[in-house]
């Protein structure tokens, strides 16, 4: 399967934008999804997924409450809504499929097996 991420871009804090994350060569609608980022000079942070079922979602306390994640099978697709930025969440932006079949939503890094190329999301003060 290959990710392709797209919507990143600059903002001011406050701000909104909305990531997609376009799975082309196999269906993603048996796996588990997730977002992470990667700030300059850190290591990779886990920021939100969801299950299989489109059901079960889970987040990083850091973003809980101003980011949405979705998916659309339809389409292929997972979405990640990022509402009230900060610059902070400045980041590249990873899609990611878990490597396992009718995954649930969970955090670590470990879980997947295949990532996107990366959106970058610039959130100025």
């Amino acid at each position: 399967v290959q990710l392709q991420a797209s919507g990143g871009g600059l903002v001011q804090a406050g701000g909104s934008l909305r990531l997609s994350c376009a799975a082309s060569g196999r269906a993603i609608s048996s796996y588990a999804m997730a977002w992470f980022r990667q700030a300059p000079g850190k290591e990779r942070e886990f920021v939100a997924a969801i299950s299989y079922t489109d059901g079960d979602t889970y987040y990083a306390d850091s973003v809980k409450g101003r980011f949405t994640i979705s998916r659309d099978n339809a389409k292929n697709t997972v979405y990640l809504q990022m509402n009230s930025l900060k610059p902070e969440d400045t980041a590249v932006y990873y899609c990611a499929r878990d490597g396992r079949l009718y995954s649930r939503a969970e955090p670590p890094v470990s879980r997947y097996a295949n990532w996107g190329q990366g959106t970058q999301v610039t959130v100025s003060s």
